[in-house]
């Protein structure tokens, strides 16, 4: 389901996360799925559990998994106010490609946005 090209620019975790996100977002992974444990998809892919906790943790943090010790990491059943938010990333992202910015500066603009 997931694979890691070591020959791209882009960092394996942020690779697991897009990977992770774009089927979320296409329906591949309907809300309730659940996500392999870290420690498995870490030994699949032959990376550090860290690697793949990260990308795990970020995905947390823009609403579309959620973690229970007991039933795993699973996705999110999705919320008006989550489409909306993928809308405006969207949005954002296209942008950002037009005006040719790469991601750390796109994020840096984030950031400061998000700061205040």
């Amino acid at each position: 389901m997931i694979t890691i090209d070591v020959a791209r620019p882009i960092p394996p975790f942020e690779q697991i996360r897009q990977q992770i996100h774009d089927r979320i977002v296409d329906g591949t992974l309907a809300a309730g799925t659940r996500l392999p444990t870290i420690r498995q998809l870490a030994t699949d892919l032959g990376l550090a559990p860290g690697t793949v906790a990260r990308a795990y943790a970020e995905l947390e943090t823009a609403r579309l998994v959620e973690t229970n010790r007991s039933k795993g990491t699973r996705v999110r059943a999705s919320t008006a106010m989550d489409e909306a938010a993928r809308a405006a990333a969207d949005a954002y992202v296209a942008a950002v490609k037009a005006n040719n910015l790469d991601l750390a500066a796109a994020l840096a603009l984030v950031r400061v946005r998000f700061d205040g």
